[in-house]
């Protein structure tokens, strides 16, 4: 076992001995995105695990641990956490755990802290936890966020969403059942081996798009959803109870925006920030020439999806821009502004069908998202949105007959 180091503040470090020798787990968000991470940290030399359980007995170990009036993300997320400690898998002395903290008004930044409790309360508090950030919050001495590993994770979100976006537009057409999913393993296992270099980034995205295109399918008209909501619920099949398997099982194409865009929202706000109020102009200057590099990646592979039989997805400014009308882009809380023009982009862009995850606890979420759906109506009279709550209590059979209420509504439009 490695010695315990404890910073002046009394917190557990994470230290040089400690990446040679522990396991770090990590939660799971966006199925794809997260398994390229994973293989990207340990390409670095730390030894991560992403956590892939489900199931109740999540949800049942997270109220052990949690506050049942906490967010409901904070929940799934720290349960799944205790759970996979409590399996017997891994050795205790030499197993850390990482969760990521935006430092913004949302608590997801205080996850930490509730997951340190949980810990304590289970006699765990060997076990450091280590914060994945861009905004200093704590230092480790055993985790760096290198400038080489934080493009590799910037680029590989990039790649995340390609094969997410084109792989929603493939599934559910595809003769051969399971094709999708095949290529999907065999570009995640193809881009690991290459590498991701800068300079390949374009010619690796035609080549995905030119495999894509070239998987037997049969076109025919489908009626499409967009899914939208704060983060964690809006992409972890854990968070939605596996939403996007549940539309598919529909006959229904699922509409999901990419992470990118939510990261260029974090870096927009903090340039929004000091155009309004005049203040940290050194997180200004970061975040500016992060977002016009964020911006180039965006508009290549748009570029690239333009040049397809698929639909690109939209420029961020664009984006940003339709949603002017509804919400302003000082509103940054939770998802803020972005989850609202998420609705009103993939409305105009003739996905008016949505479904709204609600997590219990996310008051921003529920301001942005279902408070913003009476105005939009109004401005679209034919978007098909539906918000669902999901908390620890909901049922799935009740979230998905509210989603179907909303399908037959969908279907029914287009058939006619």
């Amino acid at each position: 076992m490695a010695e315990l180091v404890y910073n002046e503040q009394g917190r557990l470090l994470f230290t040089e001995e400690m990446r040679k020798e522990y396991t770090i787990l990590i939660p799971q968000m966006l199925p794809i995105h997260f398994t390229l991470l994973e293989k990207i940290f340990n390409n670095h030399g730390y030894k991560v695990k992403l956590l892939t359980s489900t199931g109740r007995k999540i949800i049942d170990e997270g109220l052990r641990n949690v506050h049942n009036d906490t967010c409901y993300p904070a929940l799934l997320v720290i349960g799944q956490m205790m759970d996979a400690l409590k399996s017997g898998e891994y050795d205790l002395n030499k197993t850390a755990l990482m969760i990521t903290q935006t430092g913004g008004g949302c608590r997801a930044s205080n996850y930490i802290n509730l997951l340190r409790k949980a810990l304590k309360n289970n006699g765990m508090e060997q076990i450091p936890v280590v914060s994945l950030n861009l905004s200093n919050l704590e230092k480790n001495p055993g985790f760096t966020l290198s400038v080489t590993l934080l493009y590799e994770l910037i680029i590989a979100i990039c790649y995340g969403d390609l094969l997410m976006w084109i792989g929603n537009q493939v599934r559910p057409y595809e003769n051969c059942k399971g094709d999708t999913d095949k290529l999907i393993g065999k570009w995640i296992d193809r881009l690991m081996g290459r590498g991701f270099a800068l300079t390949a980034f374009g010619q690796n995205i035609r080549e995905i798009l030119a495999d894509f295109e070239k998987l037997p399918y049969t076109p025919s008209e489908k009626v499409k959803v967009g899914i939208v909501g704060e983060i964690y619920i809006k992409y972890a099949p854990l968070g939605n109870n596996c939403l996007e398997e549940f539309l598919r099982g529909e006959d229904v194409e699922a509409v999901v925006p990419g992470l990118l865009d939510f990261i260029l929202f974090m870096c927009d706000h903090h340039i929004v920030d000091t155009q309004i109020y005049h203040v940290r102009y050194k997180k200004y200057i970061g975040s500016g020439a992060l977002k016009l590099f964020l911006k180039k990646m965006q508009n290549t592979m748009i570029k690239a999806v333009s040049e397809t039989r698929f639909r690109p997805p939209a420029h961020f400014e664009q984006t940003k821009k339709n949603v002017l009308p509804f919400v302003s882009p000082a509103n940054k809380m939770g998802e803020g502004w972005l989850l609202t023009a998420e609705m009103v982009e993939l409305i105009e862009s003739g996905v008016k069908n949505i479904v709204c995850a609600q997590p219990f606890g996310c008051l921003p979420n529920h301001i942005v998202g279902k408070g913003m759906i009476r105005k939009i109506r109004a401005v679209h009279p034919d978007a098909n949105i539906v918000a669902i709550d999901y908390d620890p209590g909901a049922t799935k059979v009740n979230q998905e007959n509210r989603i179907k209420l909303m399908l037959s509504t969908a279907k029914t439009k287009l058939n006619k």
